[in-house]
């Protein structure tokens, strides 16, 4: 593949296959330091040697290759503030549930729960040890406490909590989430345990943080509907913290949420106009290196200010590389440039590499790259404005197709009409982008008029109703798709081989065709063996039982929710979507469960359990029985104890000191999540 040929690639390519490696191995830092510096050294010998010889050999290219991954595995330990003897975990963790006086400051502010106001934070002391770390801190909602601000210093007394991992099959995994980007512990604290130090202590993110609030302060006046302000904050300052649910689910379901990330478009937009303004500058000695510098040095500021998302550092990093060869008058290749704002980016912070905003916005750019011009030159309409619409349109479609299967993976969901919300927002969103820069602009030095900022709050407030009208269209919404990692790498490979065939119409084009086809067809078989046939579980659900029965491609469900609860449920969709599950009934909760030779009993409030017909093998117990469990089990004698989510906490804790006790397996799906029979 020609591609590959560009040798930025294959080391970009060898630096990701490291950074994975050193993320799933284990390998101590000064285990991958070693080999790093090993065959660094063995490489620049290579190197003499090579120079020397007439006859070039693939060994140089190798040691290359491997060097290169070693660097990967290396960068992802450095990173890891755990490798490190003074991470606050080598302070904590060996004196388990003590409290610790803990010194923190405020890193970011998160998008709050129903319950909770999140924060990232960097640890600094523990007690009096001087210590390093990041932590998610849980605050308790309280409506007469202003939410905390970046870089502010509190001292607090608390406990250490472990993440904790989904109780549930195929549920979204926070934990993992969390760890990769080195977030290992939580705090759960109340404002009144927080005591605020005063610092003069300012970090990039706490100033940008600062620029972002004194740009809101500037725009209050105005008086912008809150939906309106919170697409500004998202379209400008990269905060999507209090864009309503409504209103997020609204562009995602249209397939325009990719417009309220900072990405390439708002950075090339912003490179354009800044290439305007500082166009005299050239006229100066040495005026390009002065402009390209100032244009670096805005870019990496906008980026700051964004919050240096995914998004946003690759769209200012590839536009960096792009700025310095445009002012040097130096010829760039669109693929070179992209490997290396992704060698860049991934050296600085490797694990961006499981990001997935990361993955969509590289995805799409490259398949834009390779596939609009295949898709424009079918048609090439002779007027103008046809042939912008026509242009937008194929690049919609080709960037769609980049990132259809990573999307299909993640959210198990495909918007039909993303086509119609891309061909009228995208064409104008330049307009958009440039008038809300102006209006910014103006805002900050108080000679914004009023009318001016009320018609900005109108563009935006169509916008918002036209992504709402797009997102209504439900029957062009797919949702619950099933697809897993198989059928992920199964799609790469068919786009890649239609592509290539489309290029290259020759019998190894065709033949590469053909296998992917044969490829995907095996993943859907293989997917489809792997569906489980006969599987009991018994779900967790604070306060509620929720039981599933899987009958080949069948789900039989009984539960015990009001109707709320059930339209709010979807650890039932996420399990049926996770297995390939197509058929979902619903049924009342039994008394006992036949599971082939496998007996299930279910204690509930009423406490009945004298059934002489069956002897269970498990017991289920839930809606917190007023029962003696030794007596239980002495007359039952049954093999398993299980306690769902319905039972009292107190009473959960004394079952499980009875079964300890009595040396008999105890499951507590609150701890240790669903409990699965397979029969």
């Amino acid at each position: 593949m020609q591609l590959l040929n560009f040798t930025v690639i294959k080391l970009t390519i060898c630096l990701i296959i490291g950074i994975i490696t050193g993320y799933f191995v284990s390998i101590s830092l000064q285990i991958s330091l070693y080999i790093t510096c090993s065959l660094f050294f063995i490489l620049i010998i290579a190197f003499i040697v090579a120079k020397k010889q007439l006859m070039k050999t693939i060994w140089f290219g190798v040691l290359s290759f491997l060097t290169m991954i070693s660097i990967g595995v290396l960068t992802t330990n450095i990173h890891n503030e755990k490798n490190f003897s003074n991470h606050y975990s080598y302070h904590t963790l060996d004196s388990k549930d003590s409290l610790k006086l803990i010194s923190l400051r405020i890193r970011e502010v998160l998008k709050p729960s129903d319950y909770y106001n999140k924060y990232v934070i960097d640890i600094l002391k523990i007690n009096d040890t001087e210590v390093k770390g990041k932590l998610l801190l849980n605050i308790e909602k309280d409506t007469l406490k202003p939410t905390l601000k970046v870089d502010e210093i509190y001292i607090t007394k608390t406990d250490f909590k472990n993440l904790i991992h989904p109780l549930n099959p195929n549920q979204f995994d926070y934990k993992k989430y969390l760890e990769k980007k080195y977030i290992y512990h939580q705090l759960f604290i109340k404002n009144q345990s927080l005591l605020k130090v005063s610092s003069n202590v300012h970090t990039l993110l706490g100033l940008a943080n600062n620029i972002r609030e004194y740009i809101n302060i500037k725009l209050q006046p105005y008086y912008f509907e809150p939906n309106e302000l919170a697409i500004i904050n998202a379209l400008f300052l990269g905060q999507r913290q209090d864009i309503s649910e409504e209103v997020y689910s609204n562009y995602t379901n249209a397939g325009a949420i990719h417009i309220l990330a900072v990405s390439g478009l708002h950075v090339g937009i912003i490179l354009l106009i800044l290439n305007f303004i500082l166009k005299p500058i050239e006229r100066l000695k040495r005026g390009y290196l002065l402009k390209t510098i100032l244009l670096i040095s805005i870019l990496w500021s906008f980026a700051i200010i964004a919050g240096l998302s995914a998004s946003v550092t690759r769209a200012v990093t590839m536009f960096s590389i792009v700025a310095i060869a445009m002012n040097l008058k130096r010829p760039t290749n669109i693929f070179n440039t992209l490997a290396i704002s992704m060698f860049i980016i991934l050296l600085l912070k490797p694990l961006f590499v499981f990001d997935v905003g990361f993955q969509l916005s590289y995805l799409a750019v490259f398949a834009i790259v390779i596939m609009d011009p295949l898709l424009y030159n079918i048609w090439k309409p002779k007027n103008w404005l046809l042939d912008k619409y026509w242009h937008t349109l194929t690049i919609t479609i080709a960037a769609q197709i980049g990132i259809i299967p990573v999307s299909l993976y993640y959210f198990h969901q495909f918007p039909g009409l993303f086509f119609i919300s891309n061909l009228v927002i995208v064409p104008l969103l330049g307009i958009i982008l440039g008038f809300g820069i102006l209006v910014l602009l103006l805002a900050v030095l108080n000679i914004l008029p009023q009318f001016v900022a009320s018609g900005f709050g109108y563009v935006i407030s169509c916008m918002n109703n036209v992504v709402a009208w797009i997102s209504n269209q439900e029957t062009f919404l797919f949702r619950d798709i099933p697809f897993g990692i198989l059928y992920l790498i199964a799609s790469y490979i068919l786009i890649t081989s239609v592509v290539r065939l489309f290029i290259k119409k020759n019998y190894k084009a065709v033949r590469f065709f053909l296998i992917s086809v044969l490829i995907f067809q095996v993943s859907v078989i293989y997917t489809k063996y792997q569906t489980p046939k006969n599987q009991f579980i018994i779900f967790h659900k604070s306060r509620h039982s929720l039981i599933g029965n899987v009958t080949k491609n069948k789900i039989t469900v009984a539960h015990n929710f009001d109707s709320i609860t059930q339209l709010q449920n979807k650890i039932i969709k996420d399990y049926t979507v996770g297995n390939h599950i197509s058929h979902i009934e619903n049924t009342t909760i039994k008394e006992a469960y036949l599971l082939n030779n496998k007996k299930v009993l279910l204690v509930d409030s009423l406490g009945i359990y004298n059934v002489k017909s069956i002897k269970p093998d498990y017991i289920l117990l839930r809606q917190s029985p007023k029962i003696n469990l030794s007596r239980l089990i002495d007359s039952i004698k049954p093999k398993y104890i299980i306690a769902d989510g319905s039972n009292y906490k107190s009473y959960i804790e004394n079952w499980e000191r009875i079964c300890v006790k009595r040396k008999l397996p105890f499951h507590q799906t609150s701890k240790k999540g669903a409990f699965i029979i397979n029969y």
